[in-house]
C-alpha cells in the first residue's frame, strides 16, 4: 500500500525527534517515534542514551490510553530483542496500536526484520521504507558497523583554497575562520571518537574535546602512535576516554601510559605500523559507529590507502598558502586519470566565509 501524506509528515517529525539524540545516544542508534491517533500527534519522543527507554517506550508513556488504536511512527524497526531494554515491539502490541510504520528495517542481525514480523503476528499493521534514506544518513554509523563490521570514518580537513592544510614549517592555526571551528565542534560532539596521529600530536598538541557545543559526553579519543612516540605529558592525556594504538610493545611505556589513564590496542601490519583496518574492526567491536579524523597529511593519505575513508569534511577558506605550504594528501604521482580518487559531493555550505564540502569516495574498499 502506498504511503500517505501524512505518513509523510508525521514521519518527517519522527526523525526530527530523532536528530535530539545526534550527540548522545552512542553505540545506539538515533531514534524518534509519533503515536498518531484520529489525525492528531497524541505522543512523541526520542531515544536519548544506551539503557534509557528507546523512543517508542517513550512515546507510547506519553499517549497513554491513546495509544490504543492508533497509529506508531518509528524512524527506525521497533526492536524484537531483550538488551538492556525489553524488546520495543513488545511495547507496541501490549499497547494496542493498530498501525506501525517505520523509516527503515534494522540492519541489526539481532531485529533485521523480526521487530516488524512480531507485530503482524501479533495482528498489527506494519511496514517500513518511508523516508528511508533521510532515517540512513541519520544511523550511518550504526548501520556501517551492523552491515561491514567497522564504524563509518569521515576525514575532517580544514585548507585554503588552494588544498593546503599547514604552511611549510608546520603552522595550521588558523586557516578557517571561528565559526567553521565551532560547526567542527558539532561534527566532533556526534561522533563516538575522534582520531589524530602522532604527528598532530607532536606539532599542535590538541586535547581534541567538545568545547563549543553543549554535550553530555565526550566522544573516545584515539591517537595511531605506530612506535609509541607519545609522551605522558601530551594535553590529549588529560581526561578519561583515550586510545592509543600502536605496533609497538613497550611495556614501561604502556605503564606510564596507564596511570594516566589511556588505553594501549597494540595491532602491527607487515611494515611494523597500526593495521588501520583491523582499527577499524576494532572499534566496531567496542561499540564506535562513527570516528572524525583530525590529523595530517601521512595519516590522511594511510587511512585512504587503507580503504577505510568513507566521508571527507573539508572546508575551504577564501585565501591561498602556495605551493611549498603542506597539502590534504599524498597520492602518489598519477600518470593516468582513470587513476585519480572520484569523489560524489554530498553537500556544499557556506559556514561564515568558509566553504563547507562533505564529499564520499566513488568506490570504497569492497574488502573492508
Amino acid at each position: 500500500m502506498p504511503f500517505s501524506a501524512d505518513d509523510f509528515k508525521f514521519m518527517a517529525h519522527a526523525l526530527r525527534l530523532a536528530e535530539r539524540g545526534l550527540y548522545t545516544t552512542t553505540p545506539n542508534p538515533r531514534v524518534g517515534c509519533v503515536i498518531v491517533k484520529d489525525g492528531r500527534i497524541v505522543g512523541e519522543g526520542w531515544h536519548e542514551r544506551a539503557g534509557g527507554p528507546h523512543a517508542e517506550v517513550v512515546a507510547l508513556t506519553a499517549g497513554g490510553a491513546n495509544a490504543q488504536g492508533a497509529t506508531a511512527y518509528a524512524s527506525f524497526e521497533p526492536c524484537s530483542h531483550h538488551g538492556r531494554t525489553p524488546p520495543c515491539a513488545d511495547a507496541l502490541i501490549a499497547a494496542k496500536v493498530a498501525r506501525v510504520v517505520a523509516a527503515m528495517q534494522d540492519p541489526n542481525p539481532q531485529v533485521a526484520g523480526s521487530g516488524l514480523r512480531k507485530l503482524r503476528e501479533a495482528g498489527i499493521a506494519a511496514e517500513a521504507g518511508i523516508l528511508e534514506t533521510e532515517a540512513r544518513e541519520l544511523n550511518i554509523g550504526f548501520v556501517s558497523r551492523m552491515t561491514r563490521g567497522r564504524p563509518w570514518m569521515r576525514v575532517k580537513i580544514a585548507a585554503s583554497l588552494d588544498g593546503r592544510t599547514a604552511l611549510k614549517n608546520k603552522v595550521s592555526q588558523w586557516i578557517t575562520g571561528a565559526d567553521a571551528r565551532r560547526d567542527g565542534h558539532r561534527w566532533r560532539a556526534r561522533s563516538c571518537a575522534v582520531m589524530t596521529g602522532i604527528g598532530t600530536l607532536t606539532d599542535d598538541d590538541p586535547r581534541l574535546t567538545v568545547r563549543d557545543v553543549e554535550t553530555s559526553r565526550q566522544p573516545l579519543r584515539i591517537v595511531v602512535d605506530s612506535r609509541l612516540r607519545i609522551t605522558p605529558e601530551a594535553k590529549i592525556l588529560e581526561g578519561e576516554g583515550v586510545l592509543v594504538a600502536t605496533a609497538t610493545r613497550d611495556e614501561d611505556k604502556n605503564r606510564a601510559l596507564a596511570r594516566k589513564g589511556a588505553e594501549i590496542v597494540v595491532l602491527p601490519n607487515a611494515e611494523h605500523k597500526v593495521d588501520l583496518l583491523d582499527l577499524a574492526k576494532f572499534l566496531a567491536g567496542r561499540g564506535i559507529n562513527e570516528v572524525l579524523v583530525e590529523a595530517g597529511l601521512n595519516l590522511n593519505s594511510a587511512l585512504l590507502r587503507a580503504g577505510v575513508v568513507d566521508e571527507l569534511l573539508i572546508y575551504l577558506a577564501p585565501h591561498m598558502l602556495g605551493d611549498a605550504a603542506r597539502g590534504m594528501f599524498d597520492l602518489g604521482e598519477l600518470t593516468e586519470m582513470n587513476k585519480r580518487l572520484q569523489l560524489n559531493i554530498q553537500e556544499t555550505r557556506m559556514i561564515g566565509p568558509d566553504l563547507r564540502i562533505l564529499a564520499r569516495p566513488v568506490v570504497l574498499n569492497p574488502g573492508a
